[in-house]
């Protein structure tokens, strides 16, 4: 069940843009199209994943003195190879995605989850949290660039929605990103906000009645 709840917490509850609202700069410049936002999502959490384990495995060899230092090195080393990977097979992706693929190296979520999480936590735990926290950042990345794709460009993954919708270049540009982004977090700490308000079952009975040291239980109010 812990483990579970480190998996999920970062789909929905602990949501890195929706929630925490980190790495707002890449999600911003990267959601255009949806497979950009793919591209960067799950490029990010396989550095995630990967930076979770190793910091996790090598956390008690490191000198505190050297902390993030030794992090950014795990980091911009899995960063490295994802370039590497995608330069050579999806160059257009590898393009699309520009500086802001190597900035993951500098990326607040991962450099968090390092500091707070994989650097405490055994490697179970902490590969669980880089996955569900992955996860959450490709499913957010994937909205915004979804709809902003569609109203944007009156496409989806590139494949025309047909002749009936009229793009609105508005939603392609920094401030429709901005609109869209503001718009999701609106739901989302709604949908959160009305889990959390949920009223108690109420309960009926001598226990909860405010007559209850008059009558001493017995239903003999007076």
């Amino acid at each position: 069940m812990k483990y579970m709840k480190e998996f999920t917490k970062g789909i929905l509850k602990e949501n890195p843009v929706l929630v925490m609202l980190l790495g707002t700069c890449p999600t911003l410049a990267t959601t255009t199209l949806l497979s950009s936002s793919l591209g960067m999502g799950l490029a990010t959490t396989f550095v995630l994943l990967c930076s979770n384990i190793v910091i996790s495995l090598i956390k008690n060899f490191i000198p505190k003195e050297v902390r993030l230092p030794s992090y950014i090195l795990v980091i911009a080393g899995f960063v490295t190879f994802v370039s590497f990977i995608l330069q050579s097979y999806l160059p257009s992706l590898y393009e699309s995605l520009g500086i802001f693929l190597s900035l993951i190296v500098v990326n607040c979520i991962i450099l968090g989850r390092a500091e707070m999480f994989a650097s405490k936590n055994n490697v179970i735990a902490s590969a669980l949290d880089g996955i569900g926290m992955g996860i959450g950042f490709t499913l957010a990345l994937g909205l915004i660039g979804s709809i902003r794709e569609i109203l944007g460009c009156g496409t989806i993954l590139g494949i025309s929605i047909g002749n009936w919708f009229e793009p609105i270049i508005f939603f392609i540009t920094p401030a429709g990103g901005f609109l869209v982004f503001g718009v999701l977090i609106a739901v989302v700490n709604t949908i959160l906000k009305a889990k959390t308000n949920k009223k108690p079952k109420e309960e009926f009975g001598c226990a909860n009645c405010p007559s209850k040291d008059v009558c001493a239980g017995k239903g003999e109010c007076k």
